[in-house]
């Protein structure tokens, strides 16, 4: 069922199973909403209060200005968990929420049980050690930081832009179809657009934020699963040896025949993974 809960800053948006045991909270990327979690949910609703929120300024949450920052974005699921009645989370992220649940790790660990980050390396480590390979994988990035221009060239053609990245970053491209269309309405809305983007026009901000932390010591001290797609974006990359230095105890693998979006390509082996993990 979908609620809205008032922040602090902004309306949020989230499905919730209901219920009082324990809670995972589900995290969505870019270009997606909480919806990317509608084939796990209800085998993970079985042993967990599930709860998958859209994020500011996705879906049918709100979509200010300002506040994109992950800082920002991490304390709105803090508080979010605090609107539950909860004071313990295990969380899931992929893409986007992944960088979200890496801060809310630095920021809010004492809420924090479990961990599991999707298909991403840390953004310190992309920014500061990336070459060639991390220029053309992430190419979007650095267009989307741009003031003003993504918004000109991809307003009248949002459909088209989506679905470019649909095609290319899935291997089981099949799964994906029957949501397309969901994800360029979402897109679609008034400040959806500029919203996703500023997701990314952040970055300077979260950059300094993650130096800070990382410079000084500060490291994720729990278990870290880390999954990726063996064809995803960070397919055949040593996944794991880019979050030792940010997360020491971070373990896990790439899923076979899994392009990016993993819960929607490969749902039954993530699951797998997830109760195995969010069980320990």
């Amino acid at each position: 069922m979908r609620h809205i809960a008032q922040l602090s800053q902004i309306k949020m948006s989230y499905t919730d199973t209901g219920g009082t045991k324990p809670l995972v909270v589900l995290l969505h990327g870019w270009p997606q909403t909480s919806q990317c979690w509608d084939p796990l949910i209800p085998s993970l609703a079985e042993d967990y209060r599930v709860v998958a929120p859209d994020l500011r300024g996705y879906g049918l949450t709100d979509k200010p200005r300002r506040g994109f920052e992950k800082k920002t974005m991490a304390q709105d699921i803090h508080e979010l968990i605090d609107h539950l009645g909860y004071s313990s989370v295990r969380l899931v992220g992929h893409d986007r929420g992944a960088r979200v649940a890496h801060r809310f790790a630095l920021d809010h660990g004492e809420v924090l049980t479990h961990l599991t980050l999707l298909d991403i390396a840390p953004t310190l480590h992309m920014f500061r050690h990336g070459g060639i390979d991390i220029a053309q994988g992430y190419w979007h990035w650095l267009f989307h930081m741009k003031d003003d221009l993504p918004e000109l060239l991809v307003g009248p053609h949002i459909d088209e832009y989506l679905r470019f990245f649909f095609e290319r970053w899935t291997l089981q491209r099949a799964a994906l179809e029957p949501v397309i269309a969901d994800y360029v309405e979402a897109f679609s809305q008034p400040g959806a657009l500029r919203s996703g983007f500023d997701d990314y026009r952040a970055t300077d901000v979260d950059l300094i934020h993650d130096a800070g932390d990382f410079d000084a010591g500060r490291t994720v001290g729990l278990p870290v699963q880390v999954l990726w797609g063996d064809q995803g974006l960070v397919g055949g990359k040593d996944v794991l040896g880019f979050w030792k230095p940010f997360a020491p105890r971070a373990f896990g693998e790439p899923l076979r025949a899994c392009g990016h979006f993993i819960p929607e390509e490969q749902p039954g082996v993530l699951l797998d993974k997830l109760k195995h993990h969010l069980a320990a």
